[in-house]
């Protein structure tokens, strides 16, 4: 990640790649936070996706291939989701916030991304093809709304 002038960060839009329940139509579906996320549009990144029942968890990087949105969102907004994914300041909580550039309507964009502390795949299935909604809402489950 390339650190950003005074100026510059407070003009920058923080973003966020979402690949579960956050997305649009999900059980946490990002646009009832406040002050409302933007969507900038669909994307794809490296990486496995794990169902662990309710939600998924994402493990960055790899031959597969995750598929979710990217929101622009306000500094109250990604606090929200921090406590949300479980987010602590030592990377032992349930996800592991990392920094990620993404490509979104062919402009490359620092994304925020919540992965899944590496230590809670085992004995998980993966979702093959990395979309959380296909696997929930093609297969007649829903997602759940806990």
């Amino acid at each position: 990640m390339m650190p950003h002038s005074p100026d510059e960060s407070i003009s920058q839009p923080r973003h966020v790649f979402v690949y579960g329940t956050l997305r649009a139509g999900g059980s946490n579906d990002i646009r009832r936070f406040r002050p409302q996320p933007k969507l900038i549009g669909d994307a794809t990144m490296a990486g496995t996706l794990y169902d662990l029942g309710a939600y998924p968890g994402a493990v960055l990087g790899g031959e597969g291939v995750l598929q979710g949105e990217v929101y622009s969102i306000a500094a109250e907004v990604e606090g929200a989701l921090d406590r949300l994914e479980g987010v602590t300041a030592d990377d032992n909580g349930e996800y592991i916030k990392r920094n990620c550039v993404l490509v979104v309507g062919g402009q490359a964009v620092e994304c925020l991304v919540y992965e899944l502390h590496p230590t809670l795949v085992s004995g998980r299935a993966v979702i093959v093809g990395g979309d959380w909604f296909q696997r929930h809402f093609h297969d007649g489950e829903g997602a759940s709304t806990s």
